[in-house]
């Protein structure tokens, strides 16, 4: 591994546009980057602490972001006004935010998601092998062990969390030429197991329940990244865990740990593991191998 410097990209100019009468909708560019990513959060994170009048909601996205307004109280021009305002007194490559590291629990190549995942190859590129298979032979390694490796090797950041409550969209926190990138099924599954840990494109995510999918499946976590019902303690305050910044470090266990980790979340007396910490994207842009090294250590 090596402590490549990840350079900024150009952006183009928002783009704003209205969402119906109480939503306005920013498109900072068209594909995904650390800077586009960086930006949404910092500029709905300005939106937050400005608790500007009319604004009800702000979401984050990957490359773009969306505030719910009352039409009642700001019109959308109004709150246009202020973005450009905060837009262009952000400087992306030297910002900070509070956050979290978050130790993510996983048991690769469990039981469950080998199940489902054999039971739909034939919505699938590699009918003959698995997803972790397919993965890594993609991705020019000689072993799933060694893809697992990679997968592992450096945190996972969160930039949204939608489509489904609660699931959290992750980038791996790797120079773009690192980058593990795998396509999705060639038809959806109709049934994923709850916590999978999913891939699919450049994201990994956690799916909060059993549903449909299509991301590639490598794992289970013990753990819940949705609480409806609020029962365990980390969850008293959102249903959800993960925010978009929190910074995910997966780390490989095995069934025995998985099955300990399981009963206490399943008893409600569960208690996540994970420390605050300030992210810099400055000292992320110039050594994000180093850095990240820096940021996991709170939670060893």
């Amino acid at each position: 591994m090596g402590n490549d410097r990840i350079t900024p990209v150009d952006l183009p100019e928002p783009r704003y546009e209205y969402g119906g009468d109480d939503h306005v909708f920013v498109e900072l560019a068209e594909a995904m980057s650390f800077t586009a990513n960086f930006k949404a959060m910092a500029i709905t994170q300005q939106v937050a602490e400005r608790e500007i009048d009319g604004v009800v909601e702000n979401c984050p996205a990957n490359a773009s972001y969306m505030l719910r307004i009352d039409p009642d109280v700001a019109h959308p021009d109004t709150i246009i006004e202020e973005l450009r305002e905060i837009e262009a007194a952000l400087d992306v490559e030297n910002y900070e935010w509070e956050t979290r590291v978050i130790d993510v629990p996983v048991l690769f190549e469990d039981p469950w998601t080998h199940e489902t995942l054999m039971e739909f190859r034939d919505r699938h590129q590699d009918p003959d092998g698995t997803d972790l298979e397919y993965s890594a032979e993609l991705n020019g390694f000689d072993s799933v062990e060694a893809f697992i490796d990679a997968f592992v090797a450096a945190p996972h950041m969160v930039t949204m969390v939608g489509f489904v409550p609660g699931l959290p969209w992750c980038f791996q926190m790797v120079p773009r030429e690192r980058q593990l990138e795998v396509p999705k099924y060639v038809e959806p599954r109709t049934d994923t197991p709850s916590r999978a840990i999913g891939f699919g494109g450049a994201f990994s995510v956690i799916y909060p329940v059993q549903g449909a999918g299509g991301y590639q499946l490598y794992g289970r976590t013990p753990i819940e990244v949705l609480d409806v019902d609020q029962r365990l303690p980390d969850f008293e305050d959102s249903i959800v865990y993960p925010n978009p910044g929190d910074i995910l470090n997966y780390r490989r266990i095995d069934r025995e740990e998985y099955d300990e980790i399981r009963e206490e979340v399943e008893a409600g007396s569960y208690e996540y593991t994970d420390e605050p910490v300030t992210f810099s994207t400055e000292e992320f842009f110039e050594a994000p191998d180093e850095y990240n090294e820096r940021l996991v250590e709170v939670i060893a």
